[in-house]
């Protein structure tokens, strides 16, 4: 095991005592291949972090050639749900392109978005992506902000399927190369950023060209007393996935142990 690693598996193992609530996590080095898991197969109401599988099924559908990300989809007011995006509040009859559909999904995770690529890509594809992700013990059963009276289940998740979804994006192996280059440049894109992006430092905005010393490209997900953050940490030569799911706790305590967890990652990176 690497040093860099070593550490912090000692660091995390006290951590997680002083944890509130029910957690779940994930952390694998993709570089090393080093990783440490505390309840990994638990699974967790998914809430948003389940739009990650959603976005490799849209682009896996589009691969295959049912559609092109530049096909435009209409919003209607049949799909304007609330929560979290900014599609609910526009005019129904505005087109929007599959790709920027996504891209909504993922960075201000927009339900609307999100229950049209639904419907577009169909149940059925979103569980054999899911499949081919090795999200054995996950499930996807319902669209978002909708109650139907004949609902099979909640949509549910496990650290470590979520940490398979995101090697399998990194190591380009999610539908094709290209297709996982895309992905992770949404994750990038993401703008909740209160958790594990809150502390990590900042790149000096005027210094021209600086090269910032991490990249996060992650999804959220929170309803009431769950607050997950998923996703990869660049820093250095490594790509770390960091998956951490909890419940039972307030957003605030979950807000801060989040922010702890991906500093505690960055720091062991960045001081070997």
């Amino acid at each position: 095991m690497a040093q860099p690693f070593q550490k912090l598996r000692e660091q995390l193992e006290e951590w997680k005592l002083k944890l509130p609530g029910r957690w779940g996590v994930w952390i694998e080095d993709l570089t090393t291949r080093d990783s440490w898991e505390w309840n990994g197969d638990h699974s967790f109401y998914a809430a948003s972090v389940i739009k990650v599988p959603i976005m490799v099924a849209v682009f896996r559908e589009a691969w295959k050639g049912r559609f092109a990300l530049s096909d435009e989809m209409t919003l209607t007011p049949e799909a304007q749900v609330g929560g979290a995006g900014v599609l609910q509040h526009l005019t129904p009859g505005l087109k929007v392109s599959i790709r920027d559909l996504t891209t909504l999904m993922i960075i201000q995770s927009d339900n609307t978005a999100t229950n049209l690529l639904i419907e577009l890509v169909g149940k059925d594809a979103i569980h054999e992506a899911m499949t081919e992700l090795n999200m054995n013990g996950s499930r996807f059963y319902n669209p978002l902000m909708i109650l139907p009276a004949d609902r099979e289940g909640v949509n549910t998740i496990t650290p470590r399927d979520l940490a398979s979804c995101y090697r399998k994006i990194a190591k380009g192996e999610a539908v094709s190369y290209h297709a996982s280059l895309q992905m992770i440049n949404i994750l990038k894109k993401q703008q909740i950023r209160d958790c594990f992006p809150s502390l990590l430092p900042q790149t000096d905005p005027d210094i021209i060209g600086s090269i910032p010393a991490w990249e996060l490209a992650h999804k959220t997900g929170t309803v009431t007393r769950v607050l997950h953050d998923t996703g990869i940490l660049y820093t250095g030569s490594h790509a770390v996935i960091m998956v951490a799911l909890s419940e039972d706790c307030s957003y605030r305590e979950a807000k801060e142990q989040l922010a702890q967890l991906a500093f505690r990652v960055y720091q062991a990176y960045r001081q070997q």
